[in-house]
Formats: structure tokens, C-alpha cells, sequence
């Protein structure tokens, strides 16, 4: 090896894909959203204003409310 040359770094290492720490309590989320069919998007915001308010409920009433809502008038549909 010549002493001179200028050593390069190794090539960065890409850590391989893995999966959630429990893939089978989010396989059951997924589920437990899809059940939710319309109100589904109304539910995933409710759970972004918790995530990104530190699960402040007062916080994310109008989600709560809308939720609310949804569910009452899916009820409502449902029994017609």
C-alpha cells in the first residue's frame, strides 16, 4: 500500500428496513380504522392533533367533536 495515498472513508452503510416494534397492534389499528369507514379520515385527524399536542385533549376538540359527529350520524344511517 503506498503510504502517501490519501485513504478514503468506507462506503456509508445503509441500515436494512425493519418492521414496527409491533407490526400486529398496528395490523389491528389499520383494522379498527377501516371499520370506522367514512369517520376514518375524521379519526386519523383526531390522532394527528393528539400526536402533535402531546395527547392534549383540550387541544383538539374540534377533531373530538367531528368524530363525535361522524359516529352520530353513521349511527343515525345505519338504523334506517
Amino acid at each position: 500500500m503506498d503510504p502517501n495515498a490519501i485513504s478514503q472513508p468506507p462506503p456509508p452503510t445503509v441500515p436494512s428496513p425493519q418492521p414496527p416494534l409491533h407490526q400486529s397492534d398496528a395490523d389491528e389499528e389499520d383494522d379498527s380504522v377501516k371499520q370506522l369507514n367514512e369517520c376514518s379520515s375524521v379519526y386519523l385527524s383526531l390522532q394527528d392533533c393528539l400526536a402533535n399536542t402531546n395527547r392534549n385533549w383540550k387541544s383538539c376538540q374540534k377533531e373530538v367533536q367531528a368524530l363525535k359527529a361522524c359516529n352520530e350520524k353513521r349511527n343515525n344511517d345505519k338504523r334506517k
